[in-house]
């Protein structure tokens, strides 16, 4: 098959898909909808493969769109894209045929929302496929409009859907609106709106600049970049979790496509500055994304902000690639790209099982405040083995892929320290520093997660009663677990296809940055590791453990001391919030937690205390910081266009008429 016949059929069925779920009831209607998305997903990481493997595909079809025309064009990085979300696509799509089950008109399993599910997959596979600046905005704003409409899916059930959905979509298209801004600048410039037009375009250095900060700005947004990530620890929650499986792990990282497309590929790299920017709002994305993440006791919000740290940290290896590329220095910038698609794919992997595996509890406790949790081993093991699985390799620890992908980042950052260039002299130590700190303050909220969520005893009657997620969604997430594995014990399989991507990218690519089998190398540098060795290491000195602790020294059974803990209760036990405690304390200044404690007396006597309650909440300091201003500056604005619509015509053709005087004179003024 070639790729234009499986992007035909990208097409097709996700419109059968779609049109299935509108005809058929309940059960076969989640059927429907789920196999349909699973094959488009399917068809969608045939289209990647096919394009990896080395071919390509151009189509072009005129009058689809007025005043315009649909173009096509697939090359390996439009591949490496397309095999990435339809892999979490086929995983979303089978899950979503077990969660849907039991769901009701009124939320995820309603006709609207299982109909929109194979489209929103359909839109975010042709995005990176799109050919020019027509097709690719339209596609964009199709994959928007489905992905919102999705997020709103159950918010007759909960009042905070609604908040979340204004939140996302508001966002969206503000990020919408700087992405048209800079490409419609840009096919202006160069006088057409095709990327073969734009990559040949000679265009004013001050106005590359400013193209290129308008598209960080809104593909940034998509990315849930800092500062503009507020929409995502929002919109992840409140979603279905298969819908926030395929937005954090699939959808964001069109964001970065957006930006390798258009920055090092339209526009043939850029100065320093650009990428030295893009490496400050990945290291701000990645520290606050975290810190949020390890305090957050929301198990879905938590898994959003720790979307929000992994873009930051794929941002820090683009960044950072993007200035050796501007120094020329190809064989770091080729090293550190390669670790930022990297582990855009292990992120993938993780994050699907992660919010798969949370789904499974949410389905099952209808609970999501991990203090809630708990006990859920026994209950659930598989799914608990399998969310084990996602938070180990979350936690940057090995053998999980997201190790092995932050070790190549943190290779491609250390050997870029001896150049003697201030920037880069400074720049990188502090990119390690915050990469180090990030892999720190990620393993102890995974541990957080896991420890809290899913061991020791049930902290609710909910998770108390818990049962095992049905056999279809602990398959999806097996799948999903499985490519995990894949990617941890062999990254080096993927070598050539990264080599071919780096290939679309003329100021970066530079042979092949890794090779090898069992071991992993770099090429270039001085790096190599081997996954599957670090694996039967661990194996070994586990089995080594139970072997000493079984046959070792002689045993006596007794009573432990532990201050009272041979008898635990749920009360007893830590929570996520107490867990957290002393990183809210130590990053307190960026944090600022509000605390309340209330006490009351008892009647007879002030001096006798009856309880004691106590209460913490951390906000989000950026979005509390920086968006009031500009929410009440909107609300005025509003207040007073709304004065305009009064109805007098003549009203409407007077602005009209001004309009049209301003467009002609800012066109005037520009030829």
């Amino acid at each position: 098959m070639t790729i234009g016949w499986a992007l035909l059929g990208v097409l097709v069925v996700a419109g059968l898909g779609a049109l299935s779920a509108v005809v058929t009831d309940s059960r076969p209607r989640a059927v429907a909808a789920g196999l349909s998305t699973a094959a488009t997903g399917a068809l969608g990481v045939l289209a990647g493969v096919l394009a990896l493997s080395g071919a390509t595909y151009t189509a072009t079809v005129p009058q689809l769109i007025p005043l315009s025309e649909a173009v096509v064009a697939v090359d390996a990085l439009s591949g490496v894209f397309c095999v990435l979300i339809g892999g979490v696509a086929v995983v979303a799509g089978l899950y979503s045929i077990g969660y849907t089950d039991h769901a009701g008109e009124t939320g995820v399993g309603s006709r609207t929302a299982q109909a929109l599910l194979p489209l929103f997959v359909a839109a975010m596979i042709l995005v990176p496929v799109a050919g020019n600046v027509t097709t690719f905005l339209l596609l964009w704003e199709l994959m928007a409009l489905t992905s919102l409409a999705l997020v709103f899916a159950e918010h007759r059930l909960r009042p905070a859907v609604r908040d979340a959905g204004v939140w996302y979509g508001a966002m969206t298209h503000a990020g919408l609106v700087a992405i048209l801004l800079g490409l419609v600048l840009f096919a202006a410039e160069a006088g057409g709106e095709s990327f073969d037009a734009l990559r040949s375009a000679q265009v004013p250095a001050t106005t590359r600049s400013v193209i290129f900060v308008l598209v960080l700005v809104g593909f940034g947004s998509k990315a849930g970049m800092a500062p503009l990530h507020v929409w995502l620890p929002r919109a992840h929650p409140e979603a279905p979790s298969q819908v926030s499986a395929l937005m954090s792990a699939a959808m964001v990282t069109l964001g970065i496509y957006g930006i390798l497309r258009v920055g090092l590929d339209l526009l043939g790299g850029g100065p320093r500055w650009w990428w030295l920017l893009v490496l400050i709002l990945g290291g701000l994305s990645a520290v606050y994304g975290v810190l949020q993440a390890s305090v957050a006791v929301d198990l879905k919000r938590l898994l959003g902000y720790s979307t929000t740290e992994n873009m930051g940290l794929i941002l820090i290896g683009v960044g950072a690639g993007g200035m050796f590329a501007a120094d020329r220095n190809r064989t770091l910038a080729s090293l550190l790209i390669a670790a930022a698609l990297l582990h855009a794919l292990n992120h993938a992997g993780f994050k699907t099982l992660l919010f798969l595996g949370a789904g499974s509890v949410v389905r099952s406790t209808g609970v999501r405040d991990l203090d809630g949790l708990g006990g859920l081993v026994s209950r659930m093991p598989a799914t608990t083995a399998l969310f084990g699985i996602g938070a180990l390799a979350a936690a940057a620890l090995p053998p999980g892929n997201g190790f092995v992908s932050e070790w190549m980042l943190l290779q491609g950052l250390i050997h870029g320290l001896p150049g003697a260039d201030t920037v880069v002299a400074v720049a990188m130590p502090l990119a390690v520093g915050v990469v180090a700190l990030t892999a720190g303050l990620g393993v102890a909220t995974f541990v957080k997660a896991f420890g809290v969520g899913f061991l020791a005893r049930p902290r609710s009657e909910p998770a108390a009663a818990a049962q095992e997620a049905p056999r279809i969604m602990r398959v999806a997430m097996l799948v999903a677990a499985a490519a995990c594995a894949s990617l941890a014990i062999a990254p080096a399989s993927i070598g050539p296809a990264l080599t071919k991507v780096l290939g679309t990218l003329p100021s970066v690519h530079d042979g092949d940055p890794m090779e090898g089998g069992v071991t992993l190398r770099l090429t270039g540098v001085e790096g190599a590791m081997s996954p599957l060795l670090i694996l039967v290491g661990l194996v070994l000195a586990a089995l080594l453990g139970v072997v000493v602790i079984q046959r070792g020294l002689p045993r006596r059974r007794s009573l432990v001391w532990g201050c009272g803990g041979t008898r635990l209760d749920p009360r007893m036990e830590y929570t996520a919030t107490s867990f957290a405690e002393p990183l809210t304390r130590v990053f307190d200044d960026v944090l600022r937690p509000e605390s309340d404690v209330d006490v009351t007396h008892h009647a007879e006597s002030q001096y006798l205390i009856e309880s004691v309650q106590y209460r913490q909440r951390v906000d989000d300091r950026l979005e509390a910081s920086l968006y009031p201003p500009i929410v009440a500056a909107a609300t005025r604005a509003g207040g007073v266009l709304s004065r305009l619509q009064n109805g007098s015509v003549h009203r409407y053709l007077a602005l009209g008429l001004a309009g049209l005087i301003a467009v002609l004179v800012v066109v005037g003024l520009t030829t």
